[in-house]
């Protein structure tokens, strides 16, 4: 795609970057406090409609799968329509949709508005990515991805508070109505401050290739989250899907490396710079996002707290997550990410396992907050810098593919981390507690328990969810094999 749009006179290159950036920041915000608010509400949410976890997790995965779904065809659209009037465009979407999730009757209606919020949102990242690729150069890059980052820092200690308090104060309904004056502030400043389009030369969108990944993602996606469910991976319902799914996206594979025009262009992945940063991020974020739910789930499940007390304290986790992104993102352009990301990834690691080895019943939270941190901190300093990495040596016509690439892995990766995630905890709770009479599965027969019998099995409950935590532990301990092998050296200017 030819990239014509008029570059600013130096002397005023910075301001506008800049401005940009935090638009940007803004429409992220609403984006992950959504996402936030979500984890916080899944238990009530589960209660007010009777629905086992399985099916309820679905607001969380439903959505996550629309992402993966729209992501591939971002490079496309924005050649197309522009990636100004389609960042307006997805950020009118995701209000729109974010009402009629406020407005849901039932657990089904509730998913499939979530399906459509997802719609919205997928563009926002990618798209607002491209947009600021094209803004700053690439001596700039790390630090204006860094503001960007501020998103990430706002919204998880904004999300859970507030929205836990909506969630026990007013209503549940209103962690989607917020996202609306949110929403109307980004299009009034993105209007005005975004350059408009150049024109550029526009490519032909690879239908069969959409037709074949996006279903793909979806297909493998619902087969784990089904295989939970009926907690049975081998059933037909299961293996169908998930062998249509592997089949599809190896075709698209096979499509993407021989047609003119693919849907997604594969090349960068010759880079080796390029292969190892999305090795990280796909492993580190399967790990580190799979396991968001748990944390809001176990406060209010085994713990007994209030969303609101579940939110506060997801405070020190949220604040070295953000913190961490913002000092990374300031020296990622003079630290090697060879450095830099490994000696990240071991301070998240470590986090988990001081988290896991003091999860209990009755674990002193002042523990579990100070792990919290590292984990955060750890996080936080992992996935900039390596999304850095991935798309700093992109050229203009690259940069929408590569940006595309990136959100596509991070999506795709919390997506299926997020279902295995409920499918272990699901699998060893149902072992706790009686069948629910009424198919609601192991969550809503532990609703259903009386205080004296929920302290008599707080202790093996909590050793569900720290059993389930494992699953991260090893593959945070894999994403260090390709972080090793992004560049050690700084890259020349």
């Amino acid at each position: 795609m030819a990239t014509t749009t008029q570059a600013p006179p130096a002397a005023g290159r910075g301001a506008r970057p800049t401005a940009v950036a935090l638009v940007l920041v803004l429409g992220s915000i609403m984006i992950t406090l959504d996402q936030t608010v979500v984890n916080v509400a899944l238990n009530r949410l589960s209660a007010d409609f009777a629905a086992p976890l399985g099916t309820v997790q679905w607001v969380a995965t439903g959505y996550a799968l629309a992402l993966a779904a729209v992501i591939p065809s971002t490079a496309w659209a924005v050649g197309r329509f522009g990636a100004r009037r389609l960042y307006l465009v997805a950020i009118a979407g995701f209000a729109t949709a974010s009402v009629l999730a406020g407005l849901a009757w039932n657990i089904e209606s509730l998913i499939a508005f979530r399906v459509v919020q997802g719609v919205g949102g997928g563009l926002v990242m990618p798209v607002g990515m491209t947009i600021l690729l094209r803004a700053a150069g690439p001596d700039r890059l790390g630090r204006l991805m860094s503001t960007l980052g501020l998103a990430v820092l706002v919204g998880p200690l904004a999300g859970p508070v507030l929205g836990g308090w909506l969630i026990d104060a007013v209503s549940w309904r209103w962690m989607f109505f917020v996202n609306l004056p949110v929403a109307a502030a980004v299009v009034a400043l993105a209007a005005r401050i975004f350059p408009r389009d150049a024109a550029g030369a526009r490519t032909p969108l690879d239908v069969l290739g959409l037709l074949m990944l996006s279903p793909g993602l979806a297909a493998l996606l619902y087969g784990v989250t089904t295989g939970g469910d009926r907690g049975d991976f081998g059933s037909a319902r299961v293996l169908v899907p998930v062998a249509a799914g592997a089949l599809l996206v190896a075709g698209f594979v096979l499509r993407a490396l021989t047609v003119r025009h693919p849907l997604i262009d594969l090349r960068p992945f010759r880079d080796r710079t390029f292969a190892a940063a999305t090795g990280t991020l796909a492993l580190f974020a399967t790990g580190y996002f799979g396991t968001m739910l748990l944390l809001p789930l176990y406060l209010q499940v085994v713990r007994g707290e209030t969303a609101t007390v579940a939110g506060l304290l997801g405070i020190p986790f949220a604040l070295g997550s953000g913190t961490a992104m913002q000092v990374a993102g300031r020296i990622v352009d003079r630290v090697p990410p060879g450095r830099l990301v490994p000696v990240s990834i071991a301070t998240a690691l470590t986090g988990f396992a001081l988290f896991t080895v003091q999860l209990s019943a009755d674990a002193p939270y002042w523990g579990l907050c100070a792990a919290m941190l590292l984990m955060g901190a750890g996080g936080g300093a992992t996935m900039m810098p390596a999304m850095t990495a991935a798309t700093r040596g992109m050229s203009h016509e690259q940069a929408p593919a590569a940006s595309t690439t990136v959100n596509l892995v991070n999506t795709a990766s919390g997506a299926i981390g997020t279902a295995l995630a409920s499918v272990v905890l699901s699998t060893l709770m149902s072992g706790l507690v009686p069948d629910d009479p009424d198919g609601g599965g192991a969550l809503q027969a532990v609703h259903r328990l009386n205080p004296r019998a929920h302290d008599v099995i707080a202790g093996p409950l909590a050793d569900a969810f720290q059993h389930t935590y494992t699953f991260a532990l090893g593959l945070l301990a894999l994403a260090l094999v390709p972080a090793i092998l992004l560049p050690r050296r700084v890259p020349r200017k």
